[in-house]
């Protein structure tokens, strides 16, 4: 079992590359156990979003 140090980097990493088989089954083995965890990578996947939709919304009003 993976602890939530390495959990929270997996998240993070997750957003910017495609995590391994071995990854991919100790994050969700850990997640599933640890709400803060779930809640981090929730988290991370919003503010990813909140940021593309900026950008999105900052390149239109350019043009």
């Amino acid at each position: 079992m993976i602890k939530c140090k390495e959990a929270t980097q997996l998240l993070s990493e997750k957003m910017d590359r495609p995590l391994n088989v071995k990854e991919k089954v100790l994050l969700t083995l850990h997640t599933s156990i640890c709400s803060p965890c779930r809640q981090f990578g929730e988290q991370m996947k919003t503010m990813r979003e909140i940021s593309k939709s900026y950008a999105k919304e900052s390149d239109t009003t350019k043009k």
